[in-house]
């Protein structure tokens, strides 16, 4: 057996809140009035099926709290928008943010939900005109909806890419100026994608969608620091993973235990330099 069956949640989460936020985040929950690193990201950093996600090894390595404040299927938005992660992240004393990807925002194109990133609201009237045989009505997720669109029409699909990279480029560094002083860039990526750009398929839930080197470089400026973790996709292996029958699909698409190890052993170099 490659995964595990404990019942009607292969893993328990340990949910929690912080504050006054509505958001619920990966527990256990920790206290905020000590020393302590914030974890700001996605899946990855939540660690979907993961019994110990990165940001729990890395407290194990360093010794210090490790505070998990990843969000699964999240983009920049969520984290603009809920003061309690941002006064929580410049209370830290280091942040650690996982790029995000480009599909999960609010944009010129559509509107997606305020907390649940991955949730599709609508297309705008601009989204619309460029799709006019698309019913967006059938869909719910940012990720249905896209790769429909990918399938009806690369060349239109390359005007929707190229505007949420525009956006993407704006919100990320907002939110790296807005997390503290001291912010760690951890960047996952497909070893079996070797193409100067990330595609929409090819590497789903393991690299940042839409998201270049060049627009990563970008930031570097702004960052304390940037850890690049290589993530071996080996016929999509759920070795190590904890899910439910019904989840193995989604199991699939995520980063395996080897990954998150890497990630925190690279991690635990940065930060003794940083603390």
């Amino acid at each position: 057996m490659t995964y595990d069956v404990l019942g009607p949640r292969a893993i328990d989460y340990l949910p929690c809140h912080y504050g006054t936020s509505k958001l619920l985040f990966r527990g256990p929950k920790r206290q905020l009035d000590e020393p302590y690193v914030a974890f700001v990201g996605g899946t990855l950093t939540f660690g979907k099926f993961i019994k110990q996600p990165f940001p729990l090894r890395v407290e194990h390595l360093t010794g210090v709290t490790s505070v998990n404040f990843g969000q699964v299927g999240a983009g920049v938005d969520v984290f603009l928008r809920d003061p309690v992660v941002l006064e929580a992240a410049q209370g830290a004393r280091v942040t650690v943010l996982e790029v995000l990807g480009a599909a999960h925002m609010t944009n010129p194109l559509y509107k997606v939900h305020g907390r649940r990133n991955d949730r599709f609201l609508g297309p705008s009237t601009s989204l619309k005109m460029l799709y006019p045989e698309v019913d967006f009505a059938e869909f719910s997720f940012v990720q249905h909806m896209l790769g429909h669109l990918h399938n009806v029409d690369l060349q239109r699909f390359e005007q929707v890419k190229t505007q949420l990279q525009k956006v993407w480029r704006r919100r990320m560094a907002r939110l790296v100026g807005r997390l503290g002083s001291r912010v760690v860039l951890v960047q996952f990526g497909a070893k079996a994608q070797a193409g100067p750009e990330n595609g929409w398929t090819a590497s789903a839930g393991v690299e940042p969608v839409f998201v270049t080197r060049a627009m990563v470089e970008q930031l570097h400026g702004n960052l304390a620091a940037v850890v690049e973790v290589e993530v071996a996709q080996e016929g999509n292996s759920t070795a190590g993973l904890a899910y439910c029958q019904h989840e193995e699909a989604a199991a699939r698409a995520v980063a395996g235990p080897a990954a998150h190890q890497d990630a925190a052993d690279k991690l635990r170099r940065v930060l003794d330099d940083l603390m």
